[in-house]
């Protein structure tokens, strides 16, 4: 399948890799119609999905199963009015209807919305409005149906509201009906064009309301990076990144990529997330290549991870947050492996990794994707030098927009004028680049402090705080100050066994000023239960200075 989209598929170095590596699109690319259904005329019997969950549930899905489904899927959609450019959000977690109703979306042209089960009442009536969404497609789960029909009556444009796995008074029964339908459907004559809307994110909205993240047909394309040269997939392996259906990390961990390299998706459609039981799962399934945030092996390392045989696991991988350097070194002591961690934003695929060609730096995002001209930028717009902080940007996508990025804010042409209008596409994150071409994240723009004439960036101080066994998470932001103008706060999550105490905070503050450069060191600490995040797991820091500033 690789053959039929890169002239090249085996690079002997980085530099061979980030110079040589491209992509043949093909003119009207269509991800069911060439992937799926590609896969199931070639290999009917390839292993595509196989999903699991708390309850004992087990289903495995070839490639000629997942087609034959999504055509019976595609043509009950058609019934209901969904055609191309209609939009349709999904809210299914984990459950394995998600893959069928999306290659069926996929087929028919329609422009899926991934949602998290999360969502309240307020952000479907904020989203079914906004996006103006024409059908709803929820998981039997009664949280999620309860908010969905509290957002109805102000969600004018919904038009069908279908129920997966159950039944429910005026929803349609998903697994009832799509049965009844023709498994063959037809490439339609009118073929796809590339620049036709194939999905929608919504943004976490850290600091403001979720923008409408916009990507095209060939956005699958640019996931061949992220799975095979990063996450290291391989065929008819068992790949796991675990992400609920709603966020852009499925996306990039749970089907595009994979599915295109091979690689078949191990879907734990999990309840709730327990460490031993996700460690239970990995070590049953045997799975090849896994994938997690940085959240999850610090739970995971809370645990005995030398009870569990993970030796099957011959690549781990991470994103979504900036990965402490602690937990990479005590994830290698009890597997003796290395996590490689790689950088990205739901505007597009994966940006930075850590490649199979270089050792990865605990601490580092890596190096390029080669599908990006990634470069550094000064408050002026110059090119910064080795070892100088800038923001990160896609260079030169007004000579050629790469594939993967996203084409547009929906909705928003202002916006999207503002940031895919010019030069380059500029990200909003902060890093440096040493002397061996290796990435270190800082922090997002608006997250760097300035103390006392110092720039201070939070990733380097919770990466000194987490190496303290007293700390599972900690969020280091700027706390007003009147003499310095801004000082370092520590909200801190402590360990099992420790409490709050004077002796502890003085503790912690020599400990930053001994691991990193003193004048980092937190002069305000605040122990929590929980830190605020988003529903997508990113911590929320503009929350926790938006409170510190009320409390002043």
């Amino acid at each position: 399948m690789l053959e039929k989209f890169l002239p090249r598929i085996e690079f002997s170095s980085y530099e061979d890799f980030k110079e040589n590596y491209t992509v043949n699109i093909p003119k009207n690319f269509n991800f069911g119609f060439d992937i799926v259904d590609g896969w199931a005329e070639s290999e009917p019997k390839k292993p595509a999905l196989l999903w699991c969950d708390d309850h004992g549930g087990e289903r495995r899905f070839t490639f000629k199963d997942i087609s034959r489904l999504s055509n019976k899927t595609a043509n009950f959609f058609k019934s209901i009015g969904i055609k191309k450019g209609s939009v349709v959000m999904m809210i299914l977690g984990r459950r394995w209807e998600y893959w069928i109703c999306a290659v069926a979306l996929h087929k028919l042209g329609a422009i899926l919305i991934p949602a998290t089960i999360q969502l309240t009442k307020k952000d479907i009536i904020y989203r079914a409005n906004a996006a103006q969404i024409h059908t709803i497609i929820c998981q039997n789960n009664d949280f999620v149906l309860t908010q969905a029909e509290l957002a109805l009556p102000e969600s004018p444009s919904v038009k069908n509201h279908i129920i997966v796995n159950g039944k429910r008074e005026g929803w349609l029964p998903f697994n009832e009906l799509f049965e009844d339908f023709s498994d063959t459907l037809e490439r339609p004559e009118e073929d796809f064009v590339n620049s036709d809307p194939l999905l929608i994110y919504f943004t976490s909205g850290t600091t403001s309301m979720p923008k409408m993240v916009l990507h095209d047909q060939t956005y699958p394309l640019g996931h061949i990076v992220t799975a095979k040269y990063w996450q290291q997939v391989q065929e008819n392996k068992l790949h796991m990144s675990v992400s609920d259906s709603g966020w852009a990390k499925f996306g990039w961990g749970k089907i595009y990529g994979q599915w295109i390299c091979g690689a078949t998706v191990f879907a734990y459609d999990m309840d709730k997330f327990v460490p031993v039981k996700l460690l239970e799962m990995l070590q049953k399934y045997r799975v090849t290549t896994f994938c997690a945030p940085p959240t999850m092996y610090r739970f995971m390392l809370c645990e005995d991870v030398q009870s569990y045989d993970l030796s099957s696991i011959q690549h781990f991988a991470t994103a979504g947050e900036p990965l402490n350097p602690e937990v990479v070194n005590k994830w290698k002591a009890f597997t003796g492996k290395l996590i490689y961690e790689g950088f990205g934003q739901s505007e597009g695929t994966v940006l930075l990794a850590n490649f199979q060609w270089f050792d990865p730096i605990p601490g580092s995002m890596g190096k390029p994707s080669p599908i990006y001209d990634i470069k550094l930028i000064d408050a002026n717009g110059n090119v910064c030098e080795d070892g100088d902080e800038g923001e990160i940007i896609v260079d030169h996508i007004d000579q050629k927009h790469p594939v993967g990025l996203f084409t547009a804010y929906f909705g928003d042409e202002e916006m999207t004028r503002e940031k895919l209008g010019g030069r380059y596409y500029n990200l909003g994150d902060v890093a440096w680049r040493d002397s061996n071409g290796y990435y270190w994240f800082v922090g997002r723009h608006d997250d760097v402090i300035k103390c006392s004439g110092y720039r201070i960036g939070p990733f380097e101080v919770e990466s000194a705080l987490i190496e303290h066994p007293a700390v599972v998470e900690c969020a280091i932001t700027a706390a007003a100050d009147p003499i310095r103008g801004q000082v370092v706060k520590a909200t801190v999550v402590l360990a099992k066994g420790y409490e709050p105490s004077d002796a502890l905070v003085k503790e912690l503050q020599t400990h930053v000023k001994r691991t990193t450069a003193p004048y980092k060191y937190p002069r305000i600490v605040e122990f929590v239960d929980e830190l605020p995040k988003t529903i997508g797991g990113k911590i929320k820091r503009a929350e926790i200075r938006a409170k510190d500033l009320k409390q002043n």
